[in-house]
């Protein structure tokens, strides 16, 4: 029942939260330093300091490479590495908790792969031009969104869709996308798009900018903050139906509004910096072996983990390469599957930590 209603916040919890924020304050200003263009510490705060307060004393700082490199390049990508490694986290946490599985995540069951197709689809075909600008964006919500649409769907068929059921059809709907997705790409011999759509498949924060960046923020945001809202009811599907049943409370209409919710970010996710895998997986482990299974506490835990892990690993994928940038995708993999792995071994990808 303690598990239901959420346990107390604690002055621990509160400050676990309170360095969490500094840390993603902190890590926001040390990695905007770091970049293949070698600027030195203090032009880069000159021109953060001029866009910032308007100093006459930095007006050198108005215009120019520094500030271009830094206002332009370097500080949205790292507010973009914010939104997708937050929005990442809790979409992981909440799908976990949506099919009772901790091996879920946006890849597994199907959303990361519509959204993909969707981008696909407007790349190489053109779909959804009429849409303008963001055309891109907006099919690849709709590709996200209509997988999930297809999952819920299927997994109804029959009888009403369980944990198990979503997860089945998820895998089945994830298979089919990434099929037609590779069928598109073969048939259209379109080498600029194949670029572009390799761009999608490896993940990158290289295309951030501020307009964007405030559309996806608002997305990402509002919908970590539903999400928190929303805790009785995630704590609840850890205890299965039958349990949540005689407590009053039939969550199958919630199961379903959530992974639709959850579709609508991983659109925006997709849309701004492609695919990106196991930070929907990694870190809520992570933060449950330390802080329990009380989502009241550890959807917030886990959007600001997974803000400082994707900050510092763009800094890694400009810096690790001279010259050059390895695509963020292929890092967080890099670094996310070794995890994976040792958790597995450890008997720690259990609810709380424990098998």
């Amino acid at each position: 029942m303690m598990l239901m209603q959420g346990k107390k916040i604690t002055p621990f919890y509160m400050a676990v939260i309170f360095l969490l924020i500094a840390g993603v304050v902190v890590s926001i200003l040390f990695a905007v330093t770091f970049g293949s263009v070698s600027i030195s510490v203090q032009d880069v705060y000159s021109a953060l300091l001029y866009k910032l307060f308007h100093l006459e004393s930095l007006s050198a700082y108005a215009k120019g490479p520094t500030h271009d490199v830094v206002w332009l390049i370097r500080l949205p990508r790292l507010f973009l590495a914010v939104a997708v490694g937050g929005g990442l986290s809790v979409c992981g946490v909440v799908m976990q908790a949506i099919v009772k599985n901790p091996l879920a995540d946006p890849y597994i069951l199907g959303i990361s792969s519509g959204a993909s197709l969707g981008a696909t689809m407007a790349i190489m075909l053109g779909i959804g031009a009429f849409f303008g600008a963001n055309f891109i964006g907006i099919t690849a919500s709709a590709g996200a969104f209509f997988a999930s649409v297809l999952v819920v769907t299927i997994a109804n068929i029959g009888s009403r869709a369980s944990s198990v059921k979503l997860l089945l059809a998820g895998t089945a709907i994830s298979s089919v996308c990434s099929s037609f997705s590779s069928f598109i790409v073969y048939f259209a011999n379109d080498k600029e798009g194949m670029q572009t759509i390799t761009f999608w498949l490896m993940g990158s924060l290289a295309g951030a900018k501020w307009y964007s960046n405030g559309v996806v923020f608002a997305v990402i945001l509002a919908g970590i903050l539903f999400f928190i809202t929303q805790y009785r009811n995630l704590n609840m599907m850890l205890l299965g139906d039958e349990v949540s049943i005689t407590l009053g409370t039939d969550l199958h209409k919630y199961r379903i509004f959530y992974l639709l919710i959850t579709s609508v970010m991983i659109g925006f996710i997709v849309y701004s910096a492609g695919m990106i895998g196991f930070v929907g997986l990694i870190i809520p482990h992570i933060v449950r072996i330390f802080f329990g299974t009380d989502h009241k506490k550890i959807i917030p835990i886990a959007a600001l983990t997974g803000a400082i892990l994707l900050i510092w690993t763009d800094v890694l994928s400009r810096i690790l390469v001279p010259n050059s940038e390895l695509p963020i995708g292929i890092l967080i993999s890099m670094i996310g599957a070794p995890c994976f792995i040792y958790l597995l071994v450890k008997k720690s990808y259990g609810f709380g930590g424990a098998s």
